[in-house]
């Protein structure tokens, strides 16, 4: 006989309770009953004690095969993503203008995805950082634990676990190929999966391998899609508006005439390099008008970055006896992407007797009073063939791990694993201005009739550049060859992370009391992490480009961990009550920090059989991570409001394009937190098939590492240092006074709280020849408070843990031999945009957003091992709110189908 499977499913305390799909759905008699005819059987836990049967404390939900397939989304993160308890922070269409373009992660309750464990098996793996590295063809269901549990897992388990359970005993093939598009035309995708296993050695020995691949050619215009080329305006009046397409009219495509202090010119180089008005809007007001031709960094920014691949998977496992076994896993992950970022937005002094001002400029701007230097405020999206800045990235994932895991004595078990893993960066983000040869080049001179840098005008200046190569800005594609490949270039990273987790258990029952047996069970983990910076590009190297200079993120660090936990009945009466508490305390010992301890406690009770009631308190830690110790420096881009008055005496003025500097902390100490989860089940014996499952969170995080946003730390500057427009020296200004950089690094500066209530119901039963399942999960989020502010109800993309109060899904499914077909309803609540003031005192004028509902359907045929499925989501093409930048929340593609086929056999 072969030994039972140990129990490494994620959770915090003890085996699973309710909160399972429709397919997976059975009361705690059916699942022993289940365990007791089969011991080969996988036991859904939320623990490291293997009990069949038993209900924990903490509320775990399984996303099963059926809901796996919903909407054929193309990523474990984004199967996450569809349920209430996750927040959609990291996806393509989320990771659109930042280095972290195409990474999908699972970010469980909007605290972020550092505070939701991901597991593989049971066990840390490197690819957590991005699930797409995950097979996803071999995913036989996701347990997701929605509560602390570090006693049980260690750091990171904060809002949660999810635990990813591979097909482990999958035998035979399974192919598939897929392709979808959208309403518009665009985000196009095709891909391909195939799987095979089979057993050997007379049965004792089992080996499979997978692969698959995925090309997703993304959405890279916003101008189909309505509300995505959104922003704050200033209206006359001194209230904040949200409007569509709000343009700068310090930047144009040609260039923008300035002066160097006082009102602007409202003179632009049109594209062929003449002189003329500037395309105003219907209002403008300050630097923004609404229409009209100006230009708006995001329009170039894509809705959704593509993305290419590729995924591969082996294992191997042997029965060495019937109560030892062996099992190795190898996998392989690619993801490339390549698409153009956004354009650089330089500003530059253009002296009278420029090179390139040809005489009839000359006339045209004394005509329009321009006698003198000039700023020349220039979005550069005609550099080169690739026009504007292009990112593009190579991440490779190699990981292996194997296991022992076993069984001895009566109802003694132990499991050992180790694993290694590693993440190679290459990315480059290129076409962007080398600041020193740029501005040298666009400030030439005529010599001899000829353009001539004016650093090489004069032959006895001693700061000659030979080299230096004069720059046409005035109008559109100007810019030579010549001077595009001397005063541009591009910065390149490559990085190692690696990963080295090991692990050993031990559970079993050593004694009972009057009411059953005591489970236990021990163990230790260990792991080391380290990144390895292989290169920095030279020119980064000399902080020489004008957006994001690569830098070096060297460091490490070790944690060693010994763990326990123990359930304890204390009551069973048959059919009428069964009590049972719980606990478990784990050490960890960090190189960098010391030693802390994280616990929990616990209970259920069952009434009737039908009743569940249950509670769990726990204290769960996050360590820093790499990035957050040892980051050197960071780049990112966005929109601030100005709390500083500017040299009218305006202040609270919207900020485009302000460039943001992050970088690490090695002081930072592990973050703490609290949690309390109360609630119950119910599976009344007189319907069945149906489960009711209501619970309350109240999860409490001192000591949080976190930047703020960037807009919060202007505010606190305001705050505390009214006087001193620079906070502190961490921002930097333009000439006129406007917001260029800040520098925000990690901090333990925070304190999130959130309470809310996690809502299931769902029900089976047969109908003709087939099954009917109907499921619904919501969640309501009660406050999210940061720092003591509450953010719940604050949707808006550019706000910081932007949290809808209610999301929820419920879906209706039949399914049989030869047909299936499901209808799923997803919704998401409205709220306020920002709670942001104006100059006048006063929020956004329109700074309500309604909720949005969203209709997916699918449909199989099934002939035999051969199936053909279809897809449509958003089938009423449900338009998302104001969107200025990104929206975690609400659905930015539209309308999508897509469709393929399944072989099985």
């Amino acid at each position: 006989m072969k030994p039972r499977r140990l129990l490494w499913c994620a959770g915090t305390a003890l085996s699973m309770i309710v909160s399972l799909t429709p397919a997976l759905a059975q009361t705690t008699a059916e699942a022993a009953e289940a365990a007791e005819a089969d011991p080969n059987d996988i036991v859904v836990t939320g623990s490291r004690i293997q009990r069949s049967g038993f209900d924990a404390p903490t509320p775990t939900t399984v996303i099963g095969e059926a809901e796996l397939a919903l909407g054929n989304r193309p990523s474990v993160a984004q199967v996450l993503n569809d349920t209430p308890q996750f927040r959609p922070t990291s996806t393509p269409t989320t990771t659109t203008g930042n280095t972290a373009s195409g990474v999908s992660t699972a970010d469980m309750r909007g605290l972020g995805s550092v505070r939701t464990l991901t597991l593989l098996n049971g066990h840390r793996f490197s690819g957590a950082a991005d699930l797409n590295t995950v097979p996803q063809s071999l995913v036989k269901r996701i347990d997701v634990v929605t509560g602390g549990a570090s006693a049980a897992w260690g750091s990171g388990a904060v809002a949660g676990v999810v635990n990813i359970i591979l097909d482990d005993d999958f035998t035979g093939w399974r192919m598939g190929a897929q392709t979808g598009i959208s309403s518009r035309g665009d985000t196009a995708r095709y891909g391909a999966d195939i799987a095979w296993g089979t057993d050997f050695a007379g049965g004792r020995g089992h080996f499979m391998v997978a692969a698959d691949y995925m090309n997703e050619r993304g959405a890279l215009s916003r101008k189909d899609r309505p509300k995505l080329e959104s922003g704050v305006f200033l209206r006359p009046d001194g209230r904040l508006e949200l409007v569509e397409d709000p343009n700068s009219t310090q930047l144009y495509n040609g260039g923008s005439i300035l002066r160097l202090t006082g009102a602007p010119y409202n003179l632009v180089f049109n594209p062929d390099g003449n002189i003329g008005r500037f395309p105003f809007g219907d209002v403008t007001q300050g630097v923004t008008t609404v229409g009209g031709g100006g230009q708006n960094i995001f329009d170039y920014v894509a809705v959704s970055t593509p993305y290419e691949r590729i995924n591969g998977f082996a294992r191997a496992s042997y029965d060495v006896t019937d109560s030892l076994k062996i099992w190795a896993n190898f996998s392989y992950h690619r993801m490339t992407g390549n698409y153009g970022f956004f354009p650089e937005t330089p500003t530059a002094v253009i002296m009278p007797d420029n090179a390139f001002l040809t005489p009839a400029n000359r006339a045209q701007l004394a005509a329009g009073g321009v006698t003198g230097p000039f700023i020349l405020g220039r979005v550069l999206d005609d550099v080169g063939a690739d026009r504007i800045m292009t990112f593009d990235y190579n991440r490779r994932n190699l990981e292996g791990a194997i296991g022992l895991e076993g069984t001895f004595g009566e109802g003694w078990s132990y499991q050992l694993y180790y694993d290694h893993g590693e993440v190679r960066l290459n990315q480059r983000l290129n076409n962007q201005r080398i600041k020193s040869r740029f501005n040298n080049g666009v400030d030439s001179v005529l010599v001899n009739n000829r353009p001539v840098c004016r650093i090489n005008a004069d032959a006895t200046t001693a700061n000659d550049d030979p080299n230096c190569v004069p720059i046409n800005l005035f109008g559109n594609g100007n810019i030579s060859d010549a001077a595009t490949d001397w005063a541009f270039g591009g910065s390149q990273l490559i990085a190692t992370i690696k990963l080295d987790a090991a692990g050993a258990s031990l559970s079993g029952q050593p004694f009972a009391t009057w009411a059953g047996p005591v489970d236990i069970a021990i163990g230790t983990d260990a792991r080391w992490e380290k990144q390895v910076t292989n290169y920095v590009d030279p020119l980064s190297l000399a902080n020489a480009l004008g957006t994001l200079n690569s830098s070096a993120t060297n460091g490490a660090f070790n944690v060693k961990e010994a763990f326990a936990e123990v359930n304890v009945p204390l009551l069973d009466i048959a059919d009428m009550a069964k009590l049972e508490i719980n606990g478990a305390a784990r050490y960890s010992d960090y190189s960098t920090s010391g030693g802390i301890w994280s616990w929990k406690t616990g209970g259920t009770l069952r009434l009737a059989n039908d009743l569940l009631l249950r509670a769990v308190y726990s204290r769960d830690i996050r360590s820093p991570s790499i990035t957050e110790y040892f980051l050197t420096r960071s780049t990112g881009i966005g929109n601030v409001i100005d709390p500083y008055p500017n040299a009218a005496g305006v202040v609270n003025r919207p900020q485009a394009n302000v460039v943001v500097y992050g970088g690490g902390n090695r002081n930072l100490t592990p973050e703490i937190a609290h949690t309390l989860t109360l609630g119950g089940s119910y599976s009344p014996h007189y319907i069945p098939g149906f489960r009711l499952s209501v619970d309350y969170y109240d999860i409490d995080i001192d000591n949080v590492i976190t930047t703020v946003t960037a807009q919060d730390l202007l505010n606190q500057c305001r705050a505390n240092l009214p006087n001193d427009p620079t906070c502190g020296g961490i921002v930097t200004r333009r000439a006129n006074g406007d917001i260029e950089t800040m520098t925000n690094t990690f901090q333990n500066l925070a304190n999130y709280q959130t309470q809310g209530l996690d809502i299931e119901a769902s029900y089976r039963m047969a109908l003709g020849d087939g099954n009917l399942t109907v499921r619904a999960l919501a969640n309501h989020v009660f406050n999210l408070k940061i720092n003591g502010t509450d953010v719940s109800g604050i949707v808006g993309g550019e706000t910081a843990f932007s949290t809808p109060k209610w999301r929820g899904t419920a879906t209706v499914a039949f399914d049989n031999d030869d047909f299936g077909a499901n209808l799923r309803v997803r919704y998401v609540d409205g709220g306020l945009y920002s709670t942001q003031k104006g100059p006048t005192g006063e929020m956004i004028v329109n700074n309500q957003f309604g909720s949005r509902t969203y209709v997916d359907l699918g449909l199989q045929f099934k002939a035999g091992s051969f199936t053909l499925f279809g897809n449509l989501n958003n089938l009423f093409d449900v338009d998302p709110p104001y969107t200025p930048y990104i929206s975690p929340n609400y659905d930015v593609i539209g309308r999508y189908m897509s469709a393929g086929v399944k072989l099985t056999f």
